[in-house]
This record gives C-alpha cells, structure tokens and sequence, in this order.
C-alpha cells in the first residue's frame, strides 16, 4: 500500500509539473471587456489571410487561418461581428462552430471546436454590408473620381467586422496575406508592400513582428507611390502624389530624430497612405504604413505635426501597446508626448510649445464637457459595457501628455528621456497595463533618484493636479495683444499676421470674445478670407466661430455645408455639429447630416448619430 501510495503521489506530482510547465509556454493575458476570446486557454499567434476584394458586390470573401498556443483547451474563441461564417477547419479538417448571442457592441463569440493537440483553425467566412471597420468608396469620392476605393478602420474593436478574429490588443500576431483586387487597382496592407501595380491584381504581404489586431489594416485604390527617402514613401491617387510628398517631405528627418531621442525604429519602413477625405481620423499609426486624412495638406507643412504623432506610435503604442482599451493614455499621451519632442527637435521649441497650448485648450473644453461625469477625466478608465471609442478623447491624449511633461520637468529631461528609453526597449513587442508602468515607473525612476511625484493622483483620480507644468508660447502671447488691439480699435493690421503659422490662426480665432459682433467678424472674414481657408484646421474653428456668433457673411452656410459634405474627419465635423446643437440649431445640421451621412466611415457617423440623436429611416 505504502508503495502504492507513493506511486500516485509521483504520478500527480508528474501530472501537476506537466501541467505547469504547459502554462509556461502560454502567455499570461489579463481579463479584458471588450473580447469575448480567453487566450490562456487558447491564442492565436500567426495569422494566413487569403481574400478576394469585391467590389461589385462591397464584400471581402476568403480564409483566416491561424497558428495556435493551445493550452490543452477543447475550444477556442475568436470574435465576429456582422460576418457570415461559411465553415471552419481544424488543422485541415472541418470542425464544429457555434455563433454565440449578438452584442450591440462586441459582437458574437465564434466558438470552435477544437482537440488538445489542435495547431492551425481555418475560419472561411465573409463580410456583410453592416461590416464597420470597412468604407467602399464610389469613384465620386475620391480624389481622382476614376476608380473606387477601400480602406480599413481597426481601431479599437472593428477588426473583428473584417476578420473573425481575437481582437484584444494584448493579443499580438505576426501575418502574411494573400489579396486579390481588381488589376487595375492597388492593394497595400500594414506590412511589407509593393511600390507598383502587378498585373493580374495579385499581391502578397509579410508582417513579421508581432502587432495587435487593431492594426492590421489595409487600403485599396488606383494609387502611386513616390519615395522620400530608401525607408519612407507617400501612397496617394495620382492628383495627390506632388502635393503629399511635398508635405511630407521631412519625414526622413523626424525618424531620424525620433530614433535619436528613444531608440532604433523598429519597423524598417516608414510610408504614409494619403485617404480619400472620408477618413475618420487625422491618421491611424498601422505599422509601417500611417493612413492619413488629405486633411492635412495644407501646402505648408503646417499640419504636419500628425505625421509626426503616428511616427511617435511607431514606439508607443506599435512597439509597447496598451493591454486594454481601459489604459488607453499609454498609447496616446505617451505618443503625444513624443509628438512634441519631434517638433521641438525639428522646428524648435516655441513650434512645440504652440502645439501644447492648443492641446492644453483642447483639454480644457474636454473637461468641461465631463463637468457632470467626472469619473471619465481619469487617465485610467473603467470602460467596461461601454464602447473603447468613449475614451478615446483628449483625456488620453493631453492630460496624459501633461502628466508626462510635468513628470519630465520634475525629474529633468535627461533623466526622463534614459527612462523613457528603456521603458521602450524593456517592454518592446509586449503589453502592458498601467499598473505594471506605475510600478515600472517607481523602480526606475522615482525611487532610484528617491524623487517623490503625485503619480496616483495623476493617474487615478478625476480632474488635474495642482503640479501641472505650465506651458507658455511668446507667440501666442503677440496673437492675443493683436485680438486685444483690434478690439480696441476695430481696425485689423495685416502686417501682424502676415507670418502666421497655422497654429497662431487657429489660437486667434479660438479667442475672439464672447461678445464679438457679426460686423466684426465680417470684418476679418473681408480682411483675412477666412470662410475660403484652404487650411481645414482654421476653416473649421472658423466655421464653429461663425455658428457660435450667428455670422453668415460671404457665403459661409454654403461653405459650411460643402466643408461638411465632403470632410469625414471625426474631430472636424463633430466639431461643427457640435457648435449647431450647443447654440439651438439643431434643425439646420440635421438637414446637412442626413445628406453627408453616407460620405461618413462608420466611426463618425455613429459619433455623429449619438449627437443628434439621427434615426435611420
């Protein structure tokens, strides 16, 4: 008996160390809201795309096959929302699938049936016409008006519209991808990409380092390519090619200076896609390829500061990724903060400094909105049951730029930036929560130098602490002496603003008085032409001025309508329709929004329905 007994105490101990060495080959993943997948029972670590892009039809159809981390699991579970799932296949058999219970916002969990040796599932599915991540474009929409276009949005949870997939961003993937679009367009992809059109419409993709979901991304149209330097590159239709590679002509020098503050960049290429104008965003960092809004070309490299910020993600937010939609500061205030320091490298600090004022304003009016939801102004949020994009605001971005830049003049920069540099090279191609960089933080350099900072009142408490850094700009300061001087005299000075920076309108026209009258504003729009800004960025805080004011001088309504129209960037036009709600005029943008609606990527048209609470017919 006694041998007996030590034999099963053997054998469960063997069982025992089998099992934990088994879990040491799975990466740890923390609970996470918004994906229905348990990856420490089973990940997926290597995806095979192969699709056909069907423009006839506005669908994508095709096959996702994965490579597996099985933790001795009987399923896996991947998310799905508004695909049709034709079969699935388990290292090359069919297998068993359910679909589980529709949520508004997440989805369905695709349940597949697996063994405890399973290393490869084939999902063959395809999208639908309520697939959000994608925008099928007629060739009206465009720059050129030739051909259609696609293009992806992933971020933060629309992957899973594209591709049935487990779409959290601790899940990090290595791809490669097969996709056919019509010969006479051009399919690139966040990853390694053609420089020129093949024949037959055929085009693989490589992505080698490991990247979340959320970021792969791809675009299709009758698009060039034009180098910058031999690792960057503009894509764009072929009426914008000139006007992008001019704009963006210094992006070799900002990786230059980007890798002289933190490191080596990681990617290899560094290209940008110039959009159609219905792009939600300003940019979306997908590596090695930064979609861009046309937006931004504005013919004097003004605007480029975004280019700039994606470049920043390439490090924060790429290379160190936020485990959860809940720590999303550390993707953004990390990477506004490194926006900042770019600018400052290449065009001096008084050019970053303007940049700042106007997030620390942007931040402002933020705050004011969550005046009744306080909760929502912390750095670390509880989004669960909630939509990722309710964070996504510039609580992220500018107060954790503001944490970090206060943070940074406590410790001095040279101390800050070794910090930063490491915290780089430490947790590179992994994620990472804010608890483990607050403690990573205290470890490394709060109490190495015993240097005390007010890091949980930053983080997880609502409102700005007293300490914030204070920025100033000797710039800004002349542009409100000249909005002091003219209402003073009524008289504008041409001469004042004849070597204004777009960011110095933009303050300028932010600040007028709350009590300006419409002959004023006729006066600088006379004066300044204003209401024809080919400038998007001062044209819509003009515009918001002018709904602010009631100001309808020189054919403004027609421009406001057109600017709005034609523009699908998030920010500018949810600004606009933001000024016609808060000043009663609700009526007059409805009747504009329910013409632009479908020029709109889903991202803005659903921030936009939610606003003024727009019903479908």
């Amino acid at each position: 008996m006694k041998k007996i007994a030590l034999l099963l105490g053997y054998l469960i101990i063997s069982i025992s160390s089998c099992s934990k060495k088994q879990n040491t080959t799975m990466p740890s993943y923390i609970e996470e809201p918004h994906s229905f997948s348990q990856p420490n029972d089973a990940a997926i670590t290597h995806l095979d795309l192969d699709i056909n892009v069907d423009f006839d039809n506005e669908i994508i159809h095709g096959k996702a096959s994965y490579l597996i981390k099985n933790n001795e699991a009987s399923q896996i579970i991947l998310d799905a929302k508004f695909l049709t799932i034709d079969k699935v296949q388990a290292d090359g058999k069919d297998t068993t699938f359910t679909l589980g219970d529709f949520n508004e916002q997440l989805g369905n969990p695709l349940k597949i049936d697996i063994k405890q040796n399973t290393k490869r599932i084939t999902v063959f599915y395809k999208t639908t016409h309520k697939t959000e991540a994608l925008q099928w474009l007629k060739p009206q929409q465009t720059a050129d008006k030739n051909q259609p276009f696609l293009f992806t949005q992933g971020q933060a949870i629309l992957t899973r519209t594209w591709i049935p997939i487990q779409d959290s961003p601790q899940i990090r993937i290595t791809y490669n991808a097969k996709v056919k679009v019509p010969s006479q367009l051009m399919a690139v992809m966040s990853a390694e990409n053609p420089k020129t059109k093949t024949p037959d419409g055929h085009y693989t993709f490589k992505m080698a380092q490991p990247i979340s979901p959320y970021l792969i991304a791809l675009a299709v149209g009758d698009i060039e390519y034009k180098a910058i330097s031999n690792r960057t590159g503009i894509y764009a239709e072929k009426s914008m090619v000139e006007k992008a590679h001019y704009e963006f002509s210094d992006m070799e020098n900002m990786v230059a200076s980007a890798e002289t503050l933190y490191g080596t960049y990681a990617w290899e290429q560094f290209d940008v896609i110039v959009l159609p104008p219905s792009f939600p965003f300003g940019g979306m960092e997908n590596p090695r390829l930064t979609f861009a809004t046309p937006t931004v070309i504005a013919g004097d490299k003004s605007l480029t500061s975004l280019i700039a910020h994606e470049l920043a993600h390439s490090w924060s937010g790429n290379l160190v990724t936020n485990a959860t939609w809940d720590d999303f500061w550390l993707n953004e205030g990390f990477t506004v903060y490194f926006e900042m320091r770019i600018m400052e490298a290449l065009y001096g600090k008084d050019r970053a400094n303007m940049l700042a004022r106007i997030g620390r304003q942007d931040l402002e009016e933020e705050m004011e909105g969550f005046k009744d939801a306080p909760e929502n102004t912390k750095l670390k949020l509880n989004l669960k049951g909630r939509n990722p994009d309710d964070g996504m605001n510039s609580i992220a971005y500018d107060k954790g730029y503001l944490f970090l830049r206060t943070l940074e003049e406590t410790v001095g920069r040279e101390k800050f930036d070794t910090f930063l540099k490491s915290y780089f090279q430490k947790h590179a191609f992994s994620t990472i929560n804010t608890e483990k960089f607050v403690t990573f933080l205290n470890e490394n350099l709060l109490e190495k130098y015993s240097i005390t900072f007010n890091t949980n009142e930053w983080i997880y408490t609502a409102g700005i602490p007293d300490n914030q850094s204070i920025i100033s700009s000797d710039k800004f300061e002349t542009v409100e002496k000249t909005i002091q001087q003219f209402v003073i005299t009524n008289t504008v000075d041409k001469t004042l603003t004849k070597d204004w920076t777009t960011q110095e309108w933009v303050h300028f026209v932010r600040n007028f008085p709350n009590d300006i009258k419409t002959e004023h504003l006729t006066m600088i729009d006379n004066a300044f032409n204003l209401t024809n800004s080919n400038n998007s960025y001062i044209a819509m805080v003009w515009y918001e001025q002018a709904i602010n004011h009631d100001y309808h001088g020189n054919n403004i309504d027609a421009k406001i309508e057109d600017f709005l129209m034609t523009v699908g960037r998030r920010w500018y036009v949810s600004t606009i329709y933001k000024a016609f709600k808060r000043n009663e005029k609700t009526d007059a943008a409805l009747a504009i929004y329910s013409k632009a609606r479908s020029n709109y990527h889903s991202v803005t048209a659903n921030t936009i329905d939610d606003m003024l609470d727009f019903k479908q017919n």
